[in-house]
């Protein structure tokens, strides 16, 4: 089986790129200050970054340990950003037209409220990054790093 062209690769994440740069394009034309649905929208897109580059780092340290490192340093930080944009979304306070939809009323979201599911789902990605990092890992701030790359 040959491999897809580039232009065909990874369709979905081409997609969800796509539509980040489209939603700060058209997020720029008014600059609404952040609220809780935008920021669980956004907590949601970097869980799914932070699994799919968890599992990029698998597949790629055996076979190429300094890639490896440099991904497992990227898995870090975007943990650290994720960690962020939970720790903003308890901050905001909630909206009028919002507190309706972070009420507990299951028969109306089947995850429950905002608070809940985002949450859940950082205590679940959590889970995945505490089994592969320590918490001295964890609280380390970002640092520069070297490349191989020349300019």
């Amino acid at each position: 089986m040959t491999p897809p062209r580039a232009s065909d690769a990874h369709p979905y994440l081409r997609a969800a790129t796509a539509g980040l740069r489209h939603h700060t394009k058209a997020h720029t034309a008014y600059e609404p200050p952040a609220d809780r649905l935008h920021l669980d929208t956004l907590h949601a897109h970097l869980t799914a970054a932070h699994q799919l580059l968890d599992q990029l780092t698998d597949a790629t340290r055996p076979t190429h340990p300094a890639a490896g490192r440099h991904l497992a340093a990227a898995h870090l930080r975007l943990w650290q950003a994720t960690a962020a944009v939970h720790n903003a979304f308890h901050t905001v306070p909630a909206t009028i037209e919002n507190s309706a939809a972070e009420e507990c009323r299951p028969e109306c979201l089947p995850d429950g409220p905002l608070v809940l599911t985002i949450c859940q789902r950082h205590l679940a990605a959590s889970h995945a990054i505490r089994r592969k990092t320590t918490p001295a890992d964890l609280a380390t701030p970002p640092q520069g790093h070297t490349t191989s790359c020349t300019t």
